[in-house]
């Protein structure tokens, strides 16, 4: 059947929905093309937006871009399209990471649209917990959501959450000694506006959450060098429920996979009533990312840790505009 034509104000629709994605520390490294009269968008990352000294091999900055792919799978089926993505369809460009070819589908797809809810509802929260526990039937859906992208999602034993959440505080000491890695944070993290205006990227001070008091939550103190008297402290909940998201190999392609499995299971858990917050902090020191895995595992790479559970939705960050980021040649 011929496709029905897609026109540009669809085309920034699905890209507006595209970009709530999450990536690290809300650099947005995306970019979006788009040519009138075909039924293709292409997304490439942007290493101008690249954390050399956090992701030197680009793998965060993949797996965000991937987030922002699958926002897009999500868009485009919950308007009737049938996403067919292709990634990594040139062996030429390292930076052009997929394409989604918008067909009319064969039949309606229920999977992705349900999820469609959740896109703009879905924010990162660094703010305390309930002890409430997950239901065993919700984990289990996030672990199938992971699968269903082609990446797994542990869920540690008692044993392995403290391993882990030895090597979050162990990776926090490293950085604190580390110049280079706490410039890089200090330039996607700020708390005042510029002269220029509001930022429409990094992280603002009213994301930053609580510091934490007598707990060892998983939590990315991003304002943690810089003296705040007005910031407040809080205590976080003292057993998170942490999950591991990884993948058997770690090529660009299964790091392209590992996004698209973290959104899904963000949009699910969101659905479902839950809370998130991520931290890669130990995976961006070799030394420590090896360590965060569980050795009885098939998954050989860890490429996420997400705290799971009930509590305050976080606040909305903010977003560059479509303008910025879609290119309609």
């Amino acid at each position: 059947m011929f496709p029905r034509h897609l026109d540009t104000t669809s085309v920034i629709s699905l890209v507006e929905d595209a970009v709530t994605a999450p990536s690290m520390h809300n650099a947005q490294p995306w970019k979006f093309l788009y040519r009138p009269g075909q039924h293709t968008i292409e997304l490439h990352g942007d290493p101008e937006r690249a954390m050399p000294r956090s992701d030197p091999d680009g793998r965060s900055l993949r797996m965000g871009c991937a987030a922002a792919l699958f926002n897009l799978r999500v868009s485009a089926a919950n308007a009737g399209w049938e996403p067919v993505t292709r990634l990594l369809p040139s062996p030429d460009d390292s930076w052009y990471l997929a394409e989604v070819e918008l067909r009319e589908p064969a039949r309606p797809d229920d999977d992705l649209p349900a999820l469609h809810p959740a896109l703009r509802r879905r924010h990162t929260s660094r703010f305390p917990y309930t002890d409430e526990e997950i239901p065993a039937a919700v984990l289990d859906g996030l672990r199938a959501a992971a699968l269903l992208e082609g990446a797994k999602l542990l869920l540690p034993d008692a044993w392995h959450t403290e391993v882990v959440l030895g090597l979050v505080h162990d990776s926090e000491r490293y950085e604190a000694g580390d110049a280079a890695a706490r410039e890089e944070t200090a330039r996607w993290t700020y708390r005042d506006v510029g002269n220029d205006g509001p930022r429409a990227d990094g992280v603002p001070a009213y994301a930053f959450g609580p510091r934490q008091s007598g707990s060892s939550t998983p939590v990315r103190d991003f304002g943690g060098w810089r003296p705040d008297p007005g910031r407040e402290t809080a205590r976080f909940e003292r057993h998170p429920r942490i999950a591991i998201l990884g993948t058997a190999q770690d090529t660009p392609l299964d790091w392209l996979h590992a996004g698209q499995a973290l959104q899904r299971v963000l949009l699910r858990a969101t659905l479902d009533g839950l809370v998130a917050s991520m931290t890669s902090q130990p995976l961006e020191w070799p030394e420590l990312r090896w360590a965060v895995r569980d050795p009885s595992s098939v998954m050989g790479h860890v490429h996420m840790i997400i705290r799971l559970g009930y509590g305050p939705q976080g606040p909305a960050t903010p977003r560059r505009p479509v303008r910025e980021v879609l290119d309609i040649v």
